[in-house]
């Protein structure tokens, strides 16, 4: 069954991570995602290895593993558009196209032609999504961001960490895995107005606006309050106990959503009386009196191992689990039955495993089959087909360096 996107074209100007990630999303909903690399280089993340699933050569980047995880789905054609000739190749390209994503520093692409006002002259009903790290407004918008140094800035490393320690990055880059997926939703909101209105869109998305949108809780919390949150480390600033307990061979993470399950916790604990203490009864009081029922809590999980304790809490509908490697995830029964682990078929490296998407449809798959591209392998196909350039016009471009 086609998919989903089955109908949408996508020109992909987008490198590194934020990008690839919402347009391998829009490939994986069956999208013709035709993603621009520069030749004989491609994307940044081509070289962001080892691991390679293929090993570079002096003539080619290979298949990192960074680049795996975001570029699966998508038709890599090389061009170098620092060119004219490659400029009107991009420029023919996005006028058969119902969505340009590129994520060049604000204005970068307006030289080459490439920037929206340009491609809207060509394509009117062209919903053209631009991602930078600060906007296309505002005193930053000219600097670039990566995902680390936007974490520092949009508050977020200043919620993560020990609380006696330095504030630190989420293990991933998740502000980009953020504005990734919000540029989706912008995308396809665009799309569906599109589908009414016959007009096109242009897409402001900005990992600094993200990345302080999804501190949720903790913003709204400062601007209710006033008061500046401080980190907890793995401990949860509205609900208590909520964090990783040390047991007699382990650790695991228990969860307390409300006071019911507080008393269900407490009771097979064996701690009854404890959930009947004013000072431990209530959310409000546990907050108030975070370290003294932590410790309570604590001495008593200490006593057995993590099994034991998952199994008794589990029993009661207490939210808990063990803290997991990777190995570990990926061997988990949970895991394994939902089928996240994925294996692509490969011409030159063989099977790939890649991470399936987590959106399903009971109507068919959701993971593109089409394994990530190595660098500029769909290039003569793609201008043939959507261009009609013929074989000796290709050699030419070729010739010129532009392809």
């Amino acid at each position: 069954m086609a998919g989903a996107l089955s109908h949408i074209r996508v020109l992909d100007l987008t490198r590194v991570l934020a990008g690839p990630w919402a347009t391998q999303f829009l490939a994986d909903m069956g999208a013709e995602v035709i993603k621009i690399e520069r030749p004989r280089l491609g994307d940044d993340t081509r070289h962001w290895g080892p691991p390679f699933a293929l090993e570079p050569t002096a003539d080619d980047p290979g298949l990192s593993a960074y680049y795996l995880c975001a570029n699966r789905g998508k038709h890599s054609v090389t061009i170098d558009f620092e060119r004219p000739e490659g400029q009107a190749l991009v420029r023919r390209i996005a006028e058969t196209a119902d969505v340009v994503v590129e994520n060049f520093k604000t204005g970068g692409l307006a030289k080459y032609g490439l920037d929206y006002q340009s491609l809207k002259a060509v394509n009117p009903s062209l919903v053209y999504c631009s991602i930078t790290g600060f906007g296309q407004t505002g005193p930053y918008s000219r600097r670039v961001g990566y995902d680390f140094l936007i974490q520092g800035m949009g508050g977020l490393m200043s919620l993560t960490g020990p609380a006696d320690g330095e504030p630190s990055k989420v293990g991933v880059a998740m502000s980009d895995v953020v504005t990734g997926f919000n540029a989706l939703s912008g995308i396809l909101a665009a799309l569906v107005r599109r589908e009414r209105t016959g007009e096109g869109e242009h897409i402001d998305v900005a990992l600094l606006d993200c990345t302080v949108a999804a501190l949720i809780n903790q913003a709204s919390s400062y601007l209710v309050s006033g008061e500046v949150p401080e980190r907890l480390g793995n401990q949860h600033p509205t609900t208590v106990p909520n964090q990783p307990f040390e047991t007699a061979d382990g650790r695991i993470i228990v969860l307390v959503g409300n006071d019911a399950q507080f008393a269900r916790l407490a009771a097979a604990m064996g701690l009854a009386r404890v959930a009947e203490d004013e000072r431990y009864r209530t959310m409000r009081a546990r907050i108030v009196n975070r370290q003294e029922i932590v410790e309570i809590l604590e001495r008593e999980f200490r006593t057995r191992p993590s099994a034991y304790w998952i199994e008794r809490l589990e029993k009661v509908s207490i939210p808990c689990g063990p803290i997991n490697t990777l190995e570990q995830v990926f061997a988990d029964p949970q895991i394994e039955a939902r089928g996240l682990r994925r294996e692509l078929t490969h011409e030159r490296a063989g099977v790939l495993p890649v991470v399936a998407n987590p959106v399903r449809f009971a109507s068919g798959p959701t993971t593109a089959a089409k394994a990530p591209p190595m660098l500029g392998e769909d290039t003569a196909t793609v201008l043939r087909r959507l261009l009609g350039l013929q074989d000796d016009e290709i050699a030419e471009l070729r010739t010129k360096r532009v392809l």
